[in-house]
Protein backbone atom coordinates (compact mmCIF):
# COMPACT_ATOMS: atom_id res chain seq x y z
CA UNK A 1 0.00 0.00 0.00
CA UNK A 2 1.57 3.43 -0.92
CA UNK A 3 0.82 4.96 2.92
CA UNK A 4 2.34 2.86 5.87
CA UNK A 5 0.11 1.44 7.86
CA UNK A 6 0.84 2.68 11.35
CA UNK A 7 -1.55 0.37 12.73
CA UNK A 8 0.38 -2.31 14.99
CA UNK A 9 -1.70 -5.14 12.96
CA UNK A 10 -3.21 -6.25 9.89
CA UNK A 11 -6.54 -3.92 8.22
CA UNK A 12 -9.01 -6.49 8.37
CA UNK A 13 -11.70 -6.33 5.92
CA UNK A 14 -14.33 -8.01 5.33
CA UNK A 15 -16.51 -8.31 1.91
CA UNK A 16 -20.25 -8.21 0.53
CA UNK A 17 -21.13 -9.33 -2.49
CA UNK A 18 -25.00 -7.89 -3.44
CA UNK A 19 -26.28 -9.74 -6.08
CA UNK A 20 -29.51 -11.56 -6.80
CA UNK A 21 -27.59 -14.04 -9.30
CA UNK A 22 -24.10 -14.29 -8.08
CA UNK A 23 -22.59 -17.26 -6.51
CA UNK A 24 -19.50 -17.99 -5.04
CA UNK A 25 -18.71 -19.67 -8.22
CA UNK A 26 -19.85 -16.62 -10.08
CA UNK A 27 -18.64 -13.52 -8.15
CA UNK A 28 -16.13 -12.22 -9.56
CA UNK A 29 -16.21 -8.75 -8.39
CA UNK A 30 -15.89 -9.90 -4.74
CA UNK A 31 -12.74 -12.67 -5.93
CA UNK A 32 -10.98 -10.28 -7.46
CA UNK A 33 -11.24 -7.47 -3.93
CA UNK A 34 -10.07 -10.53 -2.03
CA UNK A 35 -7.24 -11.15 -4.51
CA UNK A 36 -6.34 -7.04 -4.49
CA UNK A 37 -6.60 -7.22 -0.50
CA UNK A 38 -4.55 -10.49 -0.34
CA UNK A 39 -1.49 -9.00 -2.63
CA UNK A 40 -1.68 -6.10 -0.21
CA UNK A 41 -1.21 -8.36 2.66
CA UNK A 42 -4.73 -7.28 4.40
CA UNK A 43 -6.49 -9.54 5.88
CA UNK A 44 -9.92 -11.00 5.08
CA UNK A 45 -12.45 -11.41 7.60
CA UNK A 46 -13.97 -14.78 6.09
CA UNK A 47 -17.00 -14.92 7.81
CA UNK A 48 -17.62 -11.17 6.73
CA UNK A 49 -17.03 -12.84 2.92
CA UNK A 50 -20.99 -13.77 2.29
CA UNK A 51 -23.19 -12.92 -0.92
CA UNK A 52 -26.53 -11.41 0.20
CA UNK A 53 -29.83 -10.53 -2.31
CA UNK A 54 -30.66 -7.10 -3.54
CA UNK A 55 -31.95 -6.11 -0.30
CA UNK A 56 -31.90 -3.67 2.32
CA UNK A 57 -32.46 -5.48 5.23
CA UNK A 58 -29.73 -8.32 4.41
CA UNK A 59 -27.64 -5.95 3.58
CA UNK A 60 -27.60 -4.43 6.75
CA UNK A 61 -27.98 -7.62 8.73
CA UNK A 62 -25.04 -8.60 7.32
CA UNK A 63 -22.70 -5.22 7.84
CA UNK A 64 -24.61 -5.46 11.33
CA UNK A 65 -23.17 -9.17 11.61
CA UNK A 66 -19.38 -8.37 11.01
CA UNK A 67 -18.79 -4.36 11.16
CA UNK A 68 -17.46 -4.33 14.96
CA UNK A 69 -14.77 -7.55 13.37
CA UNK A 70 -13.59 -5.23 10.68
CA UNK A 71 -12.02 -2.23 9.96
CA UNK A 72 -13.16 -2.06 6.73
CA UNK A 73 -16.05 -3.38 4.43
CA UNK A 74 -15.93 -3.67 0.83
CA UNK A 75 -18.99 -3.99 -1.36
CA UNK A 76 -19.57 -5.34 -4.84
CA UNK A 77 -22.88 -4.64 -6.71
CA UNK A 78 -26.10 -2.68 -6.43
CA UNK A 79 -24.86 1.04 -7.43
CA UNK A 80 -26.29 1.41 -10.24
CA UNK A 81 -29.45 3.02 -10.87
CA UNK A 82 -31.96 0.15 -11.73
CA UNK A 83 -34.97 -0.41 -9.47
CA UNK A 84 -32.83 -3.25 -7.43
CA UNK A 85 -29.81 -1.37 -7.03
CA UNK A 86 -30.18 -0.04 -3.59
CA UNK A 87 -27.01 -0.99 -2.46
CA UNK A 88 -26.69 2.75 -1.51
CA UNK A 89 -29.83 2.71 0.40
CA UNK A 90 -28.76 0.46 2.70
CA UNK A 91 -24.88 1.55 3.42
CA UNK A 92 -25.52 5.29 3.62
CA UNK A 93 -27.37 5.53 6.94
CA UNK A 94 -24.14 3.91 8.29
CA UNK A 95 -21.75 7.19 7.01
CA UNK A 96 -20.95 9.39 10.30
CA UNK A 97 -19.13 11.18 7.31
CA UNK A 98 -19.16 10.43 3.57
CA UNK A 99 -15.73 10.33 1.93
CA UNK A 100 -17.51 12.37 -1.65
CA UNK A 101 -14.28 12.18 -3.32
CA UNK A 102 -14.28 8.33 -3.23
CA UNK A 103 -17.39 8.67 -5.56
CA UNK A 104 -16.35 11.67 -7.55
CA UNK A 105 -12.67 10.18 -8.53
CA UNK A 106 -14.20 6.46 -9.40
CA UNK A 107 -16.51 8.65 -11.42
CA UNK A 108 -13.61 10.44 -12.91
CA UNK A 109 -11.40 7.69 -13.73
CA UNK A 110 -14.11 5.34 -15.43
CA UNK A 111 -15.02 8.16 -17.35
CA UNK A 112 -11.38 9.13 -18.77
CA UNK A 113 -10.23 5.40 -18.68
CA UNK A 114 -12.86 2.57 -19.07
CA UNK A 115 -16.45 4.05 -19.45
CA UNK A 116 -17.28 7.20 -20.81
CA UNK A 117 -20.52 8.65 -20.29
CA UNK A 118 -22.06 5.89 -18.40
CA UNK A 119 -19.99 6.65 -15.47
CA UNK A 120 -22.53 8.87 -14.50
CA UNK A 121 -25.00 5.67 -14.09
CA UNK A 122 -22.58 4.74 -11.01
CA UNK A 123 -23.26 5.61 -7.29
CA UNK A 124 -19.98 4.25 -6.05
CA UNK A 125 -19.57 5.58 -2.54
CA UNK A 126 -17.69 5.48 0.65
CA UNK A 127 -18.04 6.55 3.99
CA UNK A 128 -16.85 6.53 7.95
CA UNK A 129 -19.16 4.75 10.36
CA UNK A 130 -19.81 6.43 13.60
CA UNK A 131 -17.37 3.66 15.25
CA UNK A 132 -14.31 4.47 13.42
CA UNK A 133 -14.55 2.03 10.32
CA UNK A 134 -15.27 2.38 6.47
CA UNK A 135 -17.38 1.29 4.23
CA UNK A 136 -16.67 1.10 0.42
CA UNK A 137 -19.15 0.12 -1.95
CA UNK A 138 -18.19 -0.72 -5.29
CA UNK A 139 -20.17 -1.64 -8.84
CA UNK A 140 -20.09 -5.23 -9.11
CA UNK A 141 -18.25 -5.09 -12.70
CA UNK A 142 -15.00 -6.87 -13.35
CA UNK A 143 -13.94 -3.71 -14.92
CA UNK A 144 -15.02 -1.57 -11.89
CA UNK A 145 -13.89 -3.44 -8.96
CA UNK A 146 -10.27 -3.45 -10.46
CA UNK A 147 -10.15 0.35 -11.22
CA UNK A 148 -11.38 1.34 -8.07
CA UNK A 149 -9.50 -1.37 -6.22
CA UNK A 150 -6.00 -0.03 -8.47
CA UNK A 151 -6.17 2.96 -8.01
CA UNK A 152 -8.23 4.04 -4.78
CA UNK A 153 -8.93 1.33 -2.36
CA UNK A 154 -5.11 -0.50 -2.27
CA UNK A 155 -3.87 2.87 -2.82
CA UNK A 156 -5.30 4.51 0.21
CA UNK A 157 -7.29 1.81 2.53
CA UNK A 158 -3.83 2.05 5.05
CA UNK A 159 -4.10 5.71 5.30
CA UNK A 160 -7.74 5.57 5.90
CA UNK A 161 -7.70 3.15 8.76
CA UNK A 162 -4.79 4.98 10.28
CA UNK A 163 -6.60 8.47 10.17
CA UNK A 164 -9.57 6.45 11.43
CA UNK A 165 -7.76 5.21 14.54
CA UNK A 166 -5.74 8.49 14.97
Amino acid sequence: MSHINKLDRKIVVGILTVSDTRTVETDKGGALVREYLRDADVEIFESGSVIVKDDAEEIRRAIDNILGSVDAIITTGGTGIAKRDITIEAVSPYFHKEIEGFGEIFRMLSFTEDIGSRSILSRAAAGTTDNNRVIIALPGSSGAVKLAMERLVVPELAHIVSELNK
